[in-house]
């Protein structure tokens, strides 16, 4: 027993030598390239291994081995792009075992990758797109909106340093942890809890900024009992917000029904335009 646990020692030691963190840079900054060269076929494939090629050439220090390798990493990919080093990395620790055995089954360093896009792609997406994007373009425009070239400044940096972390966490965790990350995310289902909270907090940030940002009144009165009423007072006492809400939820079914975003938001400058000129806003 002490035997086993000496060597699973020895093994352990030896991954964490070979990644040295030159390589771990040299990953970070090619995984920004890996949609340089984008196909339809590939995909990102070709970047993907552009990203993990100083990794390899140091696994494989013969040349028909570390050509076979490049050659492995040519398949489909397509990934979130923040979440990649993770895979990347990932990839580089199956490829050092292939080294080290003989016996290694090469077609599952593809089939690991192929079956873990679904999962990382759908955790990236609604982390970044659909949540992280959003609280940072909420800040930056709160900003942006009174003038303040900060906006922009903040957006960038608060989006850019989320995506820098991730990607350095990411590809340090892939290769130290493996598949084993996935394996218990699945167990205590993890990752539906992460997308669901990222959702949740998404349309939490969505919803703040259609009450916060989207600004729209009518001008519209009348003559109630000998008192001239705005009819935008009693929209404020039914339901304050209710005009920017109704043009939000508008704007979102036309959207479902494929209308292009050009055109709506055409037909919303045209809309503010005619109702400033017959005076209904």
């Amino acid at each position: 027993m002490e035997e086993n646990k000496r060597t699973e020692l020895d093994k352990i030691n030896e991954k964490k030598e070979i990644m040295t963190p030159k390589d771990y840079r040299s990953i970070f900054w090619r995984s920004f390239t890996i949609q340089g060269s984008w196909s339809f076929d590939k995909m990102m494939a070709y970047g993907y291994m552009y990203a993990i090629e100083k990794p390899l050439r140091k696994i494989y220090p013969n040349d028909d081995d570390f050509y076979a390798a490049l050659k492995r990493h040519t398949e489909t990919f397509n990934v979130t792009p923040h979440v990649s080093p993770f895979l990347m990395t990932l990839g580089v620790a199956m490829e050092e075992e292939n080294a080290k055995s003989d016996t290694f089954d090469t077609s599952s360093i593809n089939n690991v990758k192929v079956g873990l896009m679904g999962p990382m792609s759908g955790i990236g997406d609604s982390f970044f797109w659909g949540t992280f994007r959003v609280i940072a373009a909420g800040i930056g425009i709160g900003l942006a909106k009174s003038g303040n070239i900060l906006g922009a400044v903040i957006y960038f940096l608060l989006y850019t340093a989320i995506h820098f972390i991730t990607k350095i966490l990411g590809g340090k965790y892939g290769y130290k942890m493996g598949t084993k990350f996935l394996e218990n995310s699945e167990e205590n289902h993890l990752m539906d809890k992460l997308s669901m909270g990222a959702s949740i907090l998404g349309m939490t940030v969505i919803g703040a900024m259609i009450g916060t940002m989207v600004s729209l009144q009518t001008t519209l009165s009348f003559t109630l009992a000998g008192t001239e009423t705005t009819l935008q007072s009693i929209f404020d006492q039914i339901f304050p917000g209710i005009l920017p809400l109704g043009a939000t939820f508008l704007c979102v079914a036309l959207f479902n029904k494929n209308v292009k975003t050009i055109y709506i938001i055409l037909g919303i400058f045209v809309l503010c335009i005619l109702g400033c000129a017959i005076g209904i806003f």
